[in-house]
């Protein structure tokens, strides 16, 4: 078959590639999909900050889709939450929408209230006293309907709950839990000791849906989905198992109740403030913004996604399935940049047999650490030939 007759490949744009969702999305896209060509330029090529950045971009390579994965950090300013969270994906429906193309934007948790089961329709209302993050993705959810009512845009929203995955560089969200667990920064629990449900996000099955709704358009135009595992999660559950595979004695059982942990987050943001005003730079991490969800249930309704006609590609996996290997990549990258004030993996014994696997790569390291010069050796001999495979 001649190469002017084959169909041209379809391009695409996903703006957050270097996030969790985003890097899932690219490593999909490049491995699975040959006939699709997907783009994530970075802030300096594309900054949703600046508008004509965007249709600067647009007009140039004219994408057949766009996937918006792009947030600010969670404690961001009320500018910088407007601007990117909001301003900048609204931009990004714009332009889509002036090439009538799909536009799949993911969303949060964050705009709902606490409850169980709830459902796509379901939302906080718009209020000043929102968290910037909050306010900006709910804002967005409420332009986007907007805009596919008044317009036609092509959108699908897909909310998200608890991510989780490896391959995250930012340390946030769940794994945030497990690096305070590890490095003992949590004595105690903060929730409460049963009943506190939330509900869990697979963030390696996100490109799989994507990829089913721009293979299925039609079905998913104008829609909103909550991409979730169908079994909602205890908290206190998984701080347990997590100290369980560690063989860790904290945090205790004993659960703090919420008006104890909020007062303890209030001093500590005035001690950092204090400390802050001489010289030394700390904050509280930025999910404790969120303390009230740790002692109030939210489960999302995936009904919705169930009865689509998308497929999920793995349904045994749960964050229970998953999590001996998000610690084992998780704390080989942490004591890696030497983030860990008391952890050191020679003073546990570790008891799930997934984490207990020999690392050739810690060999490796532990003999860089302490025999370099036999290292050097072997590297004179076996390694420094010309790398004749280039030729």
């Amino acid at each position: 078959m001649n190469n002017s007759d084959a169909s041209p490949k379809m391009r695409g744009l996903v703006v957050g590639g270097s996030g969790l969702i985003g890097g899932y999305l690219l490593h999909y896209f490049k491995t699975k999909t040959p006939e699709i060509d997907v783009r994530a330029p970075n802030s300096k090529k594309l900054s949703l900050r600046e508008l004509d950045d965007i249709i600067d971009y647009f007009k140039r390579q004219k994408p057949d889709f766009v996937v918006n994965c792009a947030i600010t950090a969670i404690r961001s300013d009320a500018l910088l939450s407007y601007e990117v969270n909001y301003q900048g994906s609204i931009n990004l429906a714009r332009a889509a929408l002036a090439l009538n193309i799909p536009y799949i934007h993911i969303s949060s948790a964050a705009t709902l209230p606490p409850g169980e089961n709830l459902s796509e329709d379901d939302h906080l209302p718009l209020e000043a006293s929102l968290s910037n993050y909050a306010k900006s993705k709910l804002m967005t959810e409420m332009t986007l309907k907007h805009m596919h009512e008044k317009y036609g845009l092509k959108y699908t929203l897909i909310r998200m709950a608890i991510v989780y995955g490896a391959h995250d560089h930012k340390i946030q969200g769940i794994n945030r839990l497990m690096f305070n667990i590890v490095d003992r920064a949590m004595p105690f629990m903060l929730t409460k000791k049963k009943g506190v449900l939330h509900s869990y996000s697979n963030a390696s099955k996100v490109p799989y849906f994507i990829h089913h709704i721009l293979k299925n358009r039609e079905e998913f135009l104008g829609q909103h989905y909550h991409f979730v595992d169908p079994e909602p999660v205890e908290l206190a559950k998984v701080i347990l198992t997590i100290k369980s595979y560690m063989n860790l004695k904290t945090p205790r059982e004993i659960y703090i109740p919420y008006q104890v942990a909020k007062t303890g987050n209030e001093f500590m943001n005035w001690v950092i403030k204090l400390f802050n005003r001489i010289g030394y730079k700390a904050h509280v991490p930025a999910e404790m913004i969120f303390l009230e969800n740790f002692y109030k249930t939210q489960t999302l309704s995936c009904e919705k996604l169930k009865n689509s006609s998308f497929i999920d590609p793995n349904p045994q996996a749960t964050i229970f399935t998953e999590l001996p290997s998000l610690i084992k990549y998780y704390l080989a990258r942490w004591e890696h940049l030497n983030l860990f004030s008391s952890f050191s993996s020679k003073n546990f014994s570790i008891t799930h047999p997934e984490l207990k696997k020999v690392d050739p790569a810690k060999e490796l390291a532990e003999v860089f650490m302490h025999s370099p010069r036999k290292l050097l050796d072997s590297i004179h001999k076996d390694g420094i030939a010309p790398l004749d495979e280039i030729l």
